[in-house]
């Protein structure tokens, strides 16, 4: 049986906003700080770099109790023994991912419209997103807080709200009902990560109350 999974602070990799560090040398930090998932979305890896980079990963957070999901790839999820992926709208249809996967596995997906947001076999929703965010610039409108808080009325699901997310939003956004709070920037392209993952942690838990 899956133990629970707490959404507080998942971090989102990105290898450009990391500047000179490694993506592991990344992760490494965020955890240290409290990081409770890490997602690796590396869409400019080949198929063989990205099941690498996610097998180096899934040893190091194997011992942390930290759950690895992948971006977007199924494949590379389950040749490297993640322990779940997540999936957009133009992904693999999540019932097909259970199937491959496995009922332990932990399957996300991303809802940009309350119609998104039906009752589906996944274990979280990826509301997205709640404000405008450089690293969704495809993206136009968003949930915000309201919406973010009538998708909370209504649904059974875990929701991780991402989207232009930092410490200074990250409370309201938990009071507003989500379950955790995804981030990229807020930690990959901070000077000192762990430090930043630390201070988002805090502000969960203290929204939280």
């Amino acid at each position: 049986m899956r133990r629970p999974i707490d959404w507080g602070v998942y971090l989102v990799t990105d290898r450009q906003l990391a500047g000179p560090r490694s993506v592991e040398d990344l992760v490494r930090a965020a955890v240290r700080g409290g990081v409770t998932v890490v997602q690796l979305r590396e869409k400019n890896l080949c198929a063989r770099e990205y099941v690498e980079l996610a097998r180096r990963l899934k040893i190091f957070l194997a011992d942390t109790g930290v759950p690895l999901i992948v971006n977007d790839r199924v494949d590379v999820a389950l040749a490297a023994r993640a322990d779940g992926v997540h999936l957009g709208q133009s992904d693999m249809d999540p019932r097909d991912a259970r199937r491959l996967l496995g009922p332990e596995a932990i399957i996300g997906l991303s809802v940009e419209t309350m119609e998104q947001a039906a009752s589906l076999d996944v274990d979280y929703l990826g509301v997205s997103p709640i404000f405008s965010t450089p690293t969704k610039p495809e993206l136009t409108g968003g949930w915000g807080i309201e919406g973010l808080a009538g998708l909370r009325a209504l649904s059974r699901h875990a929701l991780v709200a991402i989207g232009g997310i930092s410490a200074a939003n990250a409370a309201e956004v938990i009071r507003a009902g989500a379950d955790g709070v995804a981030v990229v920037s807020a930690i990959c392209a901070a000077p000192d990560p762990e430090a930043a993952a630390r201070e988002l942690l805090r502000i969960v838990k203290g929204a939280r109350g």
